[in-house]
């Protein structure tokens, strides 16, 4: 049974989502304060500071104190997740639709009923871990870390540069420069292992990736193969425009999107109803597939 079946019912809905947006704030970011939930929600710096009280008197009395060197709260050593699970995805996944909650929640009564969510395995991200390389992605600062991998097994230690946690629709991974292999890498957030150390300022940020800023157009279309009426129905399913949907996105990316499409770059499969869609322009991603040279990637 979750802390939130606890308290005392009925709470308003928005009043519900602000409170689980403290919790979640607080928890991995390590730092609240009332601008947080001015900018998110659109409500006064006066409202602000009542939900984060109330919150304190009657949802997690001993989550949060005070801060004055940080100007804001913090978690309480004994912090205990009281509307929230307390895991990384509930963070993340709040960071990727902030404008959705702002804007809809407060406004919709939502309905769940009749709605099944099929969702990945949670992959054990821990807050000590997430929340260094947050705020290092943000300040742009150095960090050493413990990291493994399928090619060392064991607890390696390395500097990093974190810029952006991206989601690739199965897992979180932070994009960082690496000072071990002084080139720009992808690091698995379940991967890293014991506490980050905060180091000092490097001038490796976001602008200095040449392979995340550049843009490339994925251009899908139904499999060829495909007999023309069955290829108009894959092209409806997509939302096709003249049978091709066009995605742009980081080149860095694009094995991603190309995994999370369930379409092999390489080879066609036997059957073209098996995949459905092929890629128009490999020729064009090929430096950016995984297996590419770090140069040409």
């Amino acid at each position: 049974m979750s802390a939130s079946s606890k308290l005392k019912w009925p709470i308003r809905w928005e009043l519900l989502v602000r409170y689980r947006y403290i919790e979640t704030i607080a928890l991995w970011e390590g730092r609240l304060t009332t601008r947080h939930l001015c900018d998110t929600f659109g409500i006064g710096r006066q409202q602000a500071s009542k939900d984060i009280n109330q919150y304190l008197r009657h949802i997690g009395p001993d989550n949060l104190c005070y801060d004055k060197s940080l100007k804001g709260y913090k978690p309480a050593p004994g912090f205990t997740p009281r509307v929230t699970r307390g895991l990384a995805d509930e963070y993340l996944h709040l960071m990727a639709r902030n404008n959705e909650l702002s804007n809809v929640f407060e406004s919709l009564a939502l309905n769940v009923a009749n709605v099944e969510v099929l969702t990945v395995p949670l992959r054990d991200v821990r807050a000590e871990v997430l929340r260094p390389i947050m705020q290092a992605a943000r300040q742009q600062r150095r960090l050493e870390v413990d990291y493994v991998s399928l090619h060392n097994p064991d607890r390696e230690g390395r500097i990093i540069v974190p810029h952006t946690v991206v989601f690739t629709g199965l897992r979180w991974h932070v994009r960082a420069w690496c000072e071990k292999n002084r080139e720009y890498r992808d690091f698995v957030l379940s991967r890293f292992r014991g506490l980050p150390e905060m180091l000092e300022e490097s001038p490796h940020g976001a602008g200095q990736d040449r392979e995340w800023n550049s843009q490339v157009t994925l251009r899908i279309v139904p499999d060829p193969r495909l007999r023309p009426d069955q290829r108009e129905v894959v092209a409806n399913d997509y939302g096709m425009d003249d049978g091709v949907l066009a995605l742009t996105l980081r080149g860095k990316l694009v094995p991603y999107a190309l995994k999370l499409l369930h379409i092999d770059p390489g080879e066609a499969q036997d059957d073209p109803a098996a995949q459905q869609i092929v890629v128009e322009n490999r020729e064009a991603l090929t430096p950016w597939l995984f297996g590419q040279p770090s140069g040409s990637r």
